[in-house]
């Protein structure tokens, strides 16, 4: 990332010194005159310097003050730069926001004035704030569906929790889930199992709104820890292999078992747990081949929202960005709503961000 950063400014500055500007679409801006400012008459490598150090959002601010400042702060480049610093430190990201991954994979001497995104777009597109912005201003479905469910009961919605990061991480998610009333609080405990995989527990979000996790685990308990005490690993008995014949090729793909899939033909939505400590060893091929399987279309409706956990044992723990972890599970492939969301296994920090968001998708599921 450093030196995608470094050659970003690189790249600025010698095209700044080349002279006309060029805008998004790859044509040529010229910039009305205009009595000088102060910071208007700085070399053009001060000037650059100067706005590398602004927040997009005081970009635009100045780029509201004048007809130079305007075309000057929608230079392509520099929004790649602030896209490039900003994104790692983005704790979610949703299936309307992920960046193209060719954004990032593409060298700087591919780039040219003729085919440069417009990297504006896209910076204000997966920026938090600017989204926050966007959903501010959706169409409140809230209180019209409180009225509604006042008068018609309507089940708690169910969501199939599973994944690495379940089982992975030195600190469990799910027993902190179920010690932490000050962030979830228990409606009901546990009263059923499916031979021993999952038990499912409804929480109370906002100390209102009722829902309902049925937590599906690899293995037993048992296998579990013999494996963490062993560092062994397990088998995974969610799932089963078949091969079939495509083309001239013989392809593996992956079936849930009987019991998870009685699981996943009731269930509103999906939450997976994968395990984004950045020092570890991931199958993300693997990981999505398991995804697909639990959201087959077969096994109930196409578009039930999966919300993506993007979970680390600790606070400190190096992690792997949500922006990248999107694209490690190539979740562009995915037909439904998801988002990713950074989360802390000991504290619980973005759950409730991400609970939210998953309940919101079903209200708005329900509304239509």
């Amino acid at each position: 990332m450093e030196w995608a950063l470094r050659g970003s400014l690189r790249l600025l500055r010698e095209r700044w010194r080349r002279g006309p500007r060029q805008r998004g679409d790859g044509q040529a801006a010229t910039l009305a005159p205009a009595p000088a400012s102060a910071l208007q008459s700085l070399p053009i490598d001060v000037q650059l310097y100067i706005m590398s150090f602004l927040s997009p959002q005081d970009l635009c601010h100045l780029g509201s003050t004048n007809q130079y400042w305007r075309l000057a702060v929608q230079d392509p480049l520099l929004w790649r730069y602030f896209l490039l610093r900003d994104l790692p430190s983005w704790s979610s990201v949703d299936w309307k926001s992920l960046p193209d991954v060719e954004i990032f994979n593409r060298a700087f001497s591919e780039i040219n004035d003729n085919t440069l995104y417009d990297y504006m777009a896209i910076y204000r597109k997966s920026c938090q704030q600017m989204r926050r912005s966007l959903k501010s201003n959706r169409p409140k479905y809230r209180a019209v569906t409180s009225f509604l469910q006042s008068l018609v009961t309507q089940a708690e919605p169910r969501f199939a929790m599973f994944g690495p990061g379940l089982e992975e991480l030195d600190e469990s998610l799910v027993v902190k889930m179920m010690t932490c009333p000050e962030t979830l609080l228990i409606a009901d405990l546990p009263l059923r199992q499916i031979h021993g995989i999952g038990s499912g527990i409804s929480f109370y979000f906002n100390n209102n709104q009722k829902f309902n996790i049925l937590t599906l685990y690899s293995t037993t308990s048992v296998e579990r820890k013999r494996a963490r005490r062993e560092q062994t690993v397990t088998v995974n008995k969610m799932f089963y292999q078949e091969s079939s014949i495509e083309g001239n090729h013989q392809a593996v793909h992956y079936n849930v078992i009987a019991q998870v899939k009685k699981v996943c033909e009731v269930v509103d939505g999906f939450i997976y747990v994968a395990n984004a400590e950045a020092n570890k060893i991931h199958d993300r091929q693997d990981e999505l081949a398991h995804i697909l399987a639990m959201i087959d279309p077969a096994l109930g409706p196409q578009n039930r929202p999966v919300l993506f956990l993007s979970c680390t044992s600790y606070d400190g723990v190096k992690r792997i960005p949500c922006v990248y972890m999107a694209h490690q599970l190539q979740l562009n492939q995915l037909r439904q709503p998801w988002m990713v969301q950074d989360t802390v296994a000991a504290n619980l920090t973005g759950l409730l961000n991400g609970v939210e968001w998953l309940l919101e998708e079903i209200e708005h599921k329900n509304a239509q």
